[in-house]
């Protein structure tokens, strides 16, 4: 992306520490791009789009999760939830999931089974 050293030295040191590296010390490619470029409206929404579909690119190449996932019913309602949720709110843990998450989920199916016996 950039040619010189000391441009990358220039933009990593005007962000801040604790968001200019990612989890495994690499700079992080979506915070680097320099100040002086003015984006439109379009051009930011898609470099947004482009962002989220990386990160969950990431997440399903480390996780070994076929990219069919994406049909699911459920991965749109996934992200709507995620875009609502307000900065700050932290995903859920492994015990979540697995455990209160998990039973509620099971409870759903259980009571959709009585009701379609019922019916």
């Amino acid at each position: 992306m950039y040619q010189e050293e000391s441009d990358i030295e220039e933009i990593v040191s005007s962000l801040p520490r604790s968001a200019s590296i990612a989890r495994h010390g690499r700079i992080n490619p979506f915070l680097s791009k320099p100040k002086s470029e003015q984006m439109t409206l379009k051009g930011m929404v898609k470099g947004t789009r482009n962002m989220l579909g990386r990160y969950i690119g990431k997440w399903l190449y480390d996780k070994g999760i076929p990219f069919d996932a994406a049909n699911s019913p459920y991965f749109s309602p996934m992200v709507n939830a995620i875009q609502r949720a307000e900065p700050g709110v932290k995903p859920p843990t492994t015990y979540e999931l697995s455990g209160p998450i998990f039973d509620e989920e099971v409870e759903e199916v259980r009571k959709w089974i009585e009701e379609y016996k019922q019916s």
